[in-house]
């Protein structure tokens, strides 16, 4: 059975709420994938950086096995070994007293958000229903209900409504209008780093210092969605340390979870998150053991293999020479650890058709909001693997150009 097989077989009995390239990917090991037609692909993508350990990592791959030889659920009805040695050692590696497990990034965006208001209600006693919460235009946080109630895309809006209330969109980057937006009402303040899924999008240099200041000044808490950005993807270990910034809340998802397994979680201080009392929020695979010991070896991976030290050597090295490519069809270059956008020019016809031409070339990435092209690799990749990735973008860009 061929690609073609596959193709037909998805469109015919899946919902069409993607739109992938028309690579199927059987095996994966490291950096590299193979598809049902045994050609090698080198991975740019790192599953939207939830394979920052690089695929099937075997330290985390034999934790998973391990763990799932043994017990794999028992709800939160019960208790496991695997989940209170996973909170510690993600408080001892964060810097925060409490955690809260969920599954996916947007369960964990969601629990912020009840965080948030919980806390405003009780903590900062704002009217009760009458919470607000400050977002940034262009932001991705989820495709929930209430996460795209804050979107400012349209295509993740329409025919979707109608919306949660309670939300107030400023321009990202502009602390001027975080400024004025503050009332008192303001429960909190939630931010990406960098905006990834708009196209790798940077705030101005000390925006997330001058937030975080802000949000202290007029008690508002400062929470980060870490979820792309965390665990090394932008050469620290999150993306707020660029800035030397604690958020008072931290979101984690994705390469939590080393590519083997979904978990995220919301880190806090106790008078934050000791406000969820028994019956006001849970999950029943929420901090399920198999998860949390597959999230314990991830992030032992990252740190005793350097994988955050790799990511900012690599992404710096990649990072320059890419900008050597002479295109008239490339606006701009930008990037921070192996988190890089090509953002290319309206005449370029979209990214849609390079990422294709790539893939036919045997690296795959993909593209954000029409006109950038991402690259994110595992953060396990090496300099040689990146000299023969770039191959592959000049020539691309020297035969579509």
């Amino acid at each position: 059975m061929d690609t073609k097989f596959y193709v037909d077989m998805e469109d015919l009995y899946g919902a069409h709420n993607y739109l992938p390239l028309d690579v199927v990917i059987t095996k994966a090991k490291g950096v590299w994938v193979w598809d049902v037609e045994g050609k090698k692909h080198l991975d740019f993508l790192s599953a939207y950086s939830a394979v920052n350990q690089g695929h099937c990592h075997p330290r985390i791959v034999k934790a998973l096995t391990d763990q799932a030889k043994k017990l794999t659920l028992t709800s939160r009805a019960f208790r496991n070994e695997q989940w209170p040695l996973l909170a510690k050692e993600l408080c001892d590696l964060t810097g925060y007293k409490m955690a809260l497990p969920m599954n996916s990034g947007s369960e964990a965006v969601e629990t912020a958000v009840k965080a948030a208001r919980i806390w405003a209600y009780k903590k900062k006693e704002i009217p009760q229903d009458e919470a607000e919460i400050i977002v940034c235009s262009n932001n991705f946080h989820g495709r929930t209900i209430t996460i795209i109630s804050f979107s400012t895309e349209s295509l993740y809006r329409k025919d979707f409504g109608p919306f949660t209330p309670g939300f107030i969109v400023v321009p990202y980057g502009e602390i001027g209008a975080l400024e004025k937006a503050i009332n008192q009402n303001t429960a909190a303040f939630l931010v990406e780093p960098i905006q990834a899924e708009a196209g790798i999008l940077f705030p101005p240099e000390g925006y997330l210092r001058e937030a975080k200041e802000l949000c202290e000044k007029n008690n508002v808490l400062f929470m980060v969605d870490e979820i792309q950005t965390g665990l090394g993807r932008t050469g620290k270990l999150f993306g707020c340390d660029h800035e030397e910034v604690k958020p008072d809340v931290l979101v984690i998802g994705k390469s939590l979870g080393g590519g083997c397994y979904v978990i995220s979680a919301v880190l806090a201080e106790r008078e934050i998150l000791e406000l969820f009392t028994p019956g006001t929020h849970g999950s029943t695979f929420g901090a399920n053991p198999l998860a949390c010991a597959v999230a314990r070896e991830a992030i032992r991976v990252i740190r005793e293999e350097k994988m955050v030290e790799n990511s900012a050597e690599q992404g710096i090295y990649f990072l320059k020479k890419l900008k050597t490519i002479k295109s008239k069809l490339i606006k701009e270059i930008r990037g921070r650890g192996l988190l890089i956008g090509i953002e290319l020019k309206p005449e370029a016809g979209g990214a849609r058709r390079f990422c294709e031409a790539l893939e036919e070339e045997g690296l795959l990435c993909k593209e954000t909001h029409e006109n950038v092209i991402r690259f994110a690799p595992p953060l396990i990749i090496k300099q040689k693997e990146l000299n023969w990735a770039f191959k592959k973008v000049k020539k691309v860009f020297k035969e579509l150009s």
